[in-house]
């Protein structure tokens, strides 16, 4: 029975929560990952046992990774990717030897979660994260120019997209471009429009079926690694768990975890259950996938979203 021990997130020495502060919420575990080292670079003994000591001395433990990044050359099997993979495998190499359990990671392309409010207000004052299908569809259609854009949302989602466009300030497009091309957690850094467009050409070509094989291909390598070195994998689902701009998503639904663990049987290769995620698509039973996948849980983020008609959601 795998322990559950409540963990909080946490950035690294540049974060304005301090380790001991986390201390406080009641809190044994942390969730960090070394954000300093670019994707793509292997982690060293040296790095990993500094981190795990720095959290240590605040009384607390290294529980979960946090990612190590999937690059996109992974995910297209394009450019670097065998080295890329190779230092994927020596960061969880390191890892293991340093006794960090469990890793998380995600297979989305070029964006990890999407959002287009970062500080949504609530009636009551206080602030969520909210996707607004219109707000996304405006910006794809008509901000970004995708080809094919209008045909990738409902038809009605398209034409309040027109009406929000023709209506919107230079500062409201803004703040929703700043929102979807932040970039990742921990990150000092997003995208530009054309530093985005030359992500997305990367994945031209690139269908479900495709980005599927990938992933198991993916997994098949680092499974048994994970496996020899006693840590535990947890993909975190899709979020949102369907297609945006374009691109395929293919951890997003009960099916897609069937196919996945089945490329490595062995329990070392589970999932995050992240209600929040999983929840923000409708035909997601949350409660009916924890039950079916329950011995391959690794990790969890239990969070509530509302879901409205058109696809939106908020925190």
């Amino acid at each position: 029975m795998i322990p559950l021990i409540p963990s909080w997130r946490w950035f690294g020495p540049a974060d304005p929560i301090p380790l001991h502060h986390i201390g406080q919420t009641g809190a044994t575990g942390i969730v960090t990952s070394l954000h300093h080292i670019a994707p793509g670079t292997g982690w060293s003994d040296v790095d990993v046992a500094a981190r795990k000591a720095e959290i240590e001395a605040a009384g607390l433990t290294w529980e979960v990774v946090e990612s190590i990044p999937v690059t996109d050359d992974i995910k297209t099997r394009t450019r670097d990717w065998r080295s890329h993979v190779d230092a994927w495998c020596e960061s969880l190499s390191a890892l293991g030897r340093a006794g960090v359990p469990v890793v998380c990671y995600n297979f989305m392309p070029v964006l990890d979660w999407t959002r287009t409010e970062l500080a949504w207000r609530y009636p009551n004052g206080s602030r969520a994260l909210r996707f607004d299908a219109v707000d996304c569809a405006m910006w794809d259609i008509h901000v970004l120019g995708r080809a094919g854009a209008a045909n990738d949302h409902p038809a009605d989602v398209a034409e309040h997209a027109r009406q929000r466009f023709d209506n919107a300030t230079d500062d409201r497009i803004a703040a929703v471009e700043n929102a979807i091309l932040v970039g990742l957690p921990g990150s000092d850094r997003g995208y530009t429009v054309d530093e985005f467009r030359d992500r997305l050409d990367l994945y031209k070509g690139l269908d479900a079926d495709g980005l599927r094989a990938n992933l198991h291909a993916f997994v098949s390598e680092i499974a048994p690694v994970a496996r020899d070195t006693g840590i535990r994998l947890a993909i975190h689902p899709d979020d949102p768990p369907f297609p945006l701009f374009g691109l395929p998503r293919v951890v997003s639904v009960t099916s897609d975890y069937l196919a996945l663990f089945d490329v490595f049987a062995d329990p070392c290769n589970g999932m995050t259950l992240c209600s929040g995620s999983l929840g923000a698509r409708a035909d997601n039973d949350v409660i009916a996938i924890a039950r079916r996948f329950a011995d391959r849980i690794n990790f969890a983020h239990l969070r509530n979203v509302s879901v409205e008609p058109n696809g939106s959601f908020h925190e």
